[in-house]
């Protein structure tokens, strides 16, 4: 299997050397490219074509944001898939939707570990989009908000997460979500911890994991947030 090839863009030196020798020694990942700014990160991205490209935000020339904005307005039919991982230390909502609206495809906090990082950089180089748990309830929030208008609001037009895939769309009306299911995936969509879940329905924390595992399950999620995204794009919960 090809390795996916990444560059690094961040001003701070010892953070960038760090990831770059970090993401080094994992299986599959190769590092073709680093920038200290946001102008050399742009030239960079035309001229290396990287398969998944790390950007901070807090870039000094530049904004991430900023970068990320004038690299897709650039992008044409001719131009390499690239997928945009925002890295940062940023949770406030108006840096994550601003990012997003400019066309990055992940978010990740810099203080996930490396092993989750990997996951997040194979992940967004699959197409899939990936939200760090810290505020992934922003983005669900977003995406249960109707627009003034009646249109899909911007971040969800930004990114393109699947609801639930048709094989699971089967599994799901062969296999349908039971009310208590329903009852906490209602309750995994408001951001509560198996520990609320448990205190407020007066269950177990052993049975809310039980009940949380066959949801996952049902849905073909990996996790709590892309079950809680998958709930609301298909219509489970609203």
């Amino acid at each position: 299997m090809d390795k996916i090839r990444i560059i690094v863009i961040e001003d701070h030196e010892l953070t960038r050397i760090g990831l770059i020798g970090a993401l080094q020694r994992r299986d599959g990942i190769q590092v073709v490219g680093e920038a200290s700014n946001g102008i050399q990160g742009l030239r960079l991205l035309e001229s290396v074509k990287p398969d998944v490209a790390l950007v901070d935000i807090g870039l000094p020339d530049i904004d991430g944001i900023e970068l990320v904005r004038r690299f897709k307005a650039g992008v044409t039919e001719e131009t390499p898939v690239i997928k945009i991982l925002m890295l940062t230390m940023h949770r406030s909502q108006d840096s994550v939707l601003a990012a997003f609206a400019a066309g990055a495809d992940s978010y990740c906090m810099k203080d996930v570990s490396v092993d989750k990082l990997a996951d997040a950089i194979r992940l967004t180089q699959e197409g899939n989009p990936w939200i760090d748990p810290s505020i992934a309830n922003i983005i669900l929030q977003q995406v249960r908000q109707a627009a003034p208008n009646g249109e899909t609001p911007l971040i969800s037009k930004q990114i393109s997460i699947n609801a639930v895939d048709a094989d699971y769309q089967k599994l799901l009306k062969d296999d349908p979500l039971t009310e208590r299911e329903l009852e906490i995936l209602d309750l995994i969509v408001g951001g509560c911890s198996n520990a609320d879940i448990a205190a407020k329905l007066y269950i177990t924390v052993g049975t809310v994991k039980t009940h949380v595992r066959n949801i996952l399950n049902k849905l073909g999620a990996d996790d709590r947030t892309q079950a809680a995204v998958r709930a609301l794009r298909s219509g489970l919960i609203h």
